[in-house]
Order: C-alpha cells, then structure tokens, then sequence
C-alpha cells in the first residue's frame, strides 16, 4: 500500500529500508544530499529550511519511484503533516522586527512563514495541479494521517498522493517520514493505518 519511502534525520538518509552514505550531519546534510544527488534547481539555496527539507525529502522518493525525467499531472496530490509549522522561519523573520532600532523586515524571509509553502514549492517543482495541504498536528497521528489521505481520493480525478511528516524545529532537530499512496491499492484508512504503524515500529520513529 505504501509504495516507497523516505526518512530523513540530522543524522541519516535511509530510502526504503537502505542507509544512503551521507557524510554530514545537521543542516549541512540537507545541503551536501541536494549537492550529490539534486543539484538542478537553484531556487533551493533561496528557501528556507523547512522547504529545503521538504524539498529534498520529496526528491529522494521521487527519483526513486520515477526517475528524473517526471511529468506534470494533475491526479497527484501533496500532502504534508508537521508539529512546530513554520517555526524555524517565524523566529527568523521576528529577529528581523524586534528593535525598533534596527527595524529590517525581510520579505524573503517573511513569504516562508507558512507551513503550506512546502507542498506549494514540491507542487512546482513538479508540475503538480492538484491538492495541496499542510496539516499541524500536536504529533503524529497515523490514524489522522490515514484518514486525511483516504478523503484526498474522494476526488475522483485524484490517484496518488505524495505525504508524510516534514517538521524542521532546528538545524539540529528535525525529522521527516514521505511516502506514497496509490488509490488502487486502498481499502480502507484503517489498511493504511496499519501500514504506517508498521514503518515506524520498524524504523523507530518517534515524534
């Protein structure tokens, strides 16, 4: 039911069940991962972290499941969960509007400080028309995340979907869990429930 996946922490890259060789560790990890194995969009050093993470998270899996050469669709839809929402980019932008001395709003900073911007940049970047949404949740909810998935395919036109857990707290703390879900697969949300259970007991993830 869950075709392929993706875990990112500050630690590892591991794409279905395989350990990727990553030498770095932290925020330098997103970067050398977009280096080594990305490298095609520039507009990556302009986002903020947590799209970066969400961004190279969804290329791993992407081209994994369907090679670099992906065609634009409007059967897919994207759909992202999180705990801390677009913290890291709020704290960033609040430092720039503290004092009123030195009083330096920066909108490339401030268009970063929504949580949704994330599936709106992996929707570009893909040529995605359709669903896009981003959810925060106090933790993470397999049930929650089963349910919201299974309702995106109330859509007829809607046959895929690109989800999962992309939380950035810190350049030290942050985890993400992408994978995909295929309407001709599913049963129920309560199969799907299972299923994602399964991946975290197996991977050991805790949020």
């Amino acid at each position: 039911m869950i075709e392929s996946w993706v875990k990112i922490t500050p630690s590892h890259v591991v794409l279905n069940g395989e350990r990727l060789a990553i030498n770095s560790v932290g925020q330098k990890l997103l970067v050398d991962v977009y280096r080594s194995r990305i490298n095609d969009y520039p507009k990556f050093f302009k986002m903020d972290a947590l799209c970066k993470f969400g961004f190279v998270a969804s290329e791993l899996l992407l081209d994994n499941t369907e090679g670099k050469e992906r065609k634009s669709r409007d059967d897919r839809a994207v759909i992202m969960f999180n705990h801390s929402s677009s913290l890291n980019a709020d704290l960033h932008y609040q430092a720039t509007i503290r004092d009123k001395d030195n009083f330096f709003p920066s909108p490339s900073i401030f268009v970063y400080t929504l949580p949704n911007i994330v599936t709106g940049e992996i929707a570009i970047r893909n040529k995605y028309y359709g669903e896009t949404s981003f959810y925060v949740l106090d933790s993470f909810d397999a049930d929650v995340v089963a349910r919201i998935v299974c309702e995106a395919f109330i859509d007829n036109g809607t046959t895929s979907v690109l989800c999962g857990w992309v939380d950035y707290v810190s350049d030290e703390e942050f985890m993400a869990l992408l994978f995909l879900v295929h309407r001709n697969v599913i049963n129920s949300h309560e199969e799907l429930e299972n299923e994602i259970r399964i991946l975290l007991k197996n991977e050991n993830l805790i949020f």
